[in-house]
This record gives structure tokens, sequence and C-alpha cells, in this order.
């Protein structure tokens, strides 16, 4: 009989979840491994080599990992649930005009809920992932704090999670810098693991053109938006651009359009396939409406908490007052804050806790006094 119990282990063939499992085997987990496969790349019609957590190369490697430390290892295909719900919101976020995050919607809604459900099946306590965060449970609440590694912490993305779902996951590698681990790897005889890249792409999106691929997932788009208007904060057509899904708030290069200076996407109107452009102090808000919110550290805010804000995974958090206002959340920043993007996730730090997450709904209202 095992020292802690049945736990099953996401492992997707990469370095940190690899670790993850053997070492929760050597602690005495009766380790029990799963590869999700989320998406085919034969439907993603991409030019890139099949790479990523959900290739055959990663599942083969995982398998082979789990069988040498004697891991019963499964593989849980999700593809069916995983491309109606992840990849049409990627597709219907961007023709609304907004910039999804597939990532946060996969973890929060498709990949703990298909690990929970067949640890049930398996009689797993519990789960755990290579993810650099840490959970704790204090005042009867489950809370994600950021990873001791700075540079790779991980909690952004984790915002969503219910209590329910973080209460009977781990996170082993929360509490260890990167070359830890990798150091790890090395003393257990995989050089080449330690050696892999890692990939920052989005799974179904091998190539990293997400244009390309809106391209050949709707029908006739290319036609239906191309050729739209370039227009300046007053309203001044500087240009054609091709076709408001393929274009970002924040975004500079790729635009195609020579202003004598640095130009930027400030804002996007889908309904008459409108890009505006503007100089970058013209991104700045000082603040925005988030909805759709998960509070992980308390169970409501009945009052303002000061509290560090990111809007991006890879964007530094800025200090910002929130506060609970009819269903939404009301971020107002301390100093002006720029390419502020609808669609993506906002998330609520204090200290190293997450105190939960949204997604971007609009900025405060933005200095345009000309409707487009």
């Amino acid at each position: 009989m095992s020292k802690h119990g049945k736990i099953l282990v996401a492992m997707s063939g990469g370095i940190d979840s690899t670790v993850t499992a053997v070492m929760l085997r050597e602690q005495g987990w009766d380790v029990v491994g799963v590869t999700m496969k989320t998406w085919d790349y034969a439907s993603s019609g991409g030019s890139k080599k099949e790479t990523g957590c959900c290739s055959l190369d990663s599942i083969n490697d995982a398998r082979a990992i789990a069988v040498e430390h004697g891991i019963h290892h499964i593989i849980l295909d999700i593809r069916d649930e995983f491309g109606n719900f992840v990849i049409d919101n990627f597709v219907d976020e961007y023709l609304a005009g907004r910039t999804p995050n597939p990532c946060v919607l996969c973890n929060t809604h498709i990949k703990w809920e298909a690990l929970l459900k067949r640890a049930d099946q398996l009689e797993c306590s519990h789960i755990a992932t290579g993810h650099y965060a840490k959970v704790r449970e204090e005042n009867g609440r489950f809370v994600v704090s950021k990873g001791l590694d700075d540079n790779k912490d991980q909690s952004y993305v984790l915002w969503g999670l219910s209590q329910r779902s973080l209460a009977r996951t781990i996170f082993p590698v929360g509490g260890m810098h990167k070359q830890d681990i990798k150091q790890m790897a090395i003393d257990w005889g995989y050089h080449e693991l330690a050696k892999k890249s890692e990939s920052y792409e989005i799974c179904f999106v091998p190539d990293n053109d997400y244009r390309g691929f809106l391209k050949r997932r709707v029908e006739g788009l290319e036609a239906k938006v191309d050729g739209g208007n370039f227009v300046l904060m007053d309203g001044t057509v500087v240009g054609r651009h091709k076709g408001y899904p393929f274009y970002t708030i924040g975004q500079r290069r790729g635009l195609e359009i020579a202003m004598g200076e640095p130009m930027f996407v400030v804002q996007i109107v889908p309904e008459t396939n409108t890009v505006i452009l503007g100089k970058e102090h013209e991104l700045e808000r000082n603040g925005m409406w988030v909805g759709g919110v998960n509070l992980q550290k308390y169970e409501s805010i009945n009052q303002p908490l000061e509290t560090q804000t990111k809007i991006r995974y890879k964007s530094p958090s800025e200090a910002a007052t929130i506060k609970e206002v009819d269903g939404y959340m009301e971020v107002k920043f301390h100093s002006h804050v720029s390419a502020i993007a609808p669609g993506q996730a906002a998330v609520f730090y204090e200290g190293e806790d997450v105190v939960g997450g949204g997604w971007i709904k609009s900025s405060f209202e933005a200095p345009i006094t000309k409707e487009f």
C-alpha cells in the first residue's frame, strides 16, 4: 500500500510534469499518469511540424517515462470537448474584436474537469500538475499563490479554478526553481529532456499564425472583412486594412501603413470593420471592467481592496483598487496602464496570493469623441 494514497498526474512529456510524476512516486504516492490529447494536428492545417504537449512524440515520451518508473499510464482523449468549447470560443472572440486567452479557458473548464472526472473513476484522492504555483488552505478556502521561481510563475493561468478543484490539486514544483528541476532530470538520466525547448504557442495553432488559423476555420472570412478602414482618433481615414479580426489592441508591427511615426492599434470596431490607430500614449487607460470573476482567496469582496493586477501573462502587475459592482469588478489603476485588451484575463494579487480573476470586458472610456 502506498504511503500517501493514489494520485493522478498530468504528464505532457515535458520536463516539469515528468519531474512532478517521478518526484511524487519517490515520495511514496501511488501515481497514475495521464496524458490528455486536446487537439488533432492534422485538422489544424498548419505548416509547422507537430510539436508541443499534444504531439505523438510527447505522448510517447510521457508513456516511456511512466513505464520506466512503474507508473500506470493512460491517454485521455478530450478532443471533441476541447474543440467545441475552447476553439469555438477562440474564433468567436476574435470575430467580436476581442483578444482571447484559450489556455486559461482550457484550464478552467476542460483540463481540470477532465482530470477530476478520471481521478474519481480511478479512485485517486488528488491530482497534480507541473505548474509553477502553490496552493494552500487558509480560513476555510483554498488559495493559489505565485511559484517560487518568478521567471516561471504560472499562477496567472490558474485564477479560474474552483474551490472544489483546488481542494484536490497539488503543484509539486511550485516551490522550486527551474534550474533545480533541470538538475533533477539530469540526475535521473534525462539529459535530452533537460535540453528540450519549451513551447509557448497555443497548442492548436502550432505555427503561431492565428490569422491563418482563423482563415482556415471560418470559410470566406478574408472576403468578408478585407478592406476596412484604418482611422485616427479624430476619424481621419489613413488607409485600408486586411480585416479587423487580424489585429489586437496594442499592436504596432505588421500594420503595413507608413505614418512617419510609430502607430498602434488602440480600438477595434467590428460592427464597421474599423481599426483605430493612435500614438503610444493614446493606448493608456486608468481602469477597466472585468466580468466572469472567480474569487479564490475570499468568498466575496464587500469593500474596495488594494491589489496588484496583471492584464497579460507576461506583463508586470500594476497597483489597482478593485471593487465589486453589479456582478462586475471595477478596477481603478493607480497610474495609467497601456493596451488593455478586452478578452484577455485580468488577475488580482494580494502579495503573493491570487485574490481572483476574470475576463476584461472593456477599459474605462477611451478619449474618443467621434462615432466610427
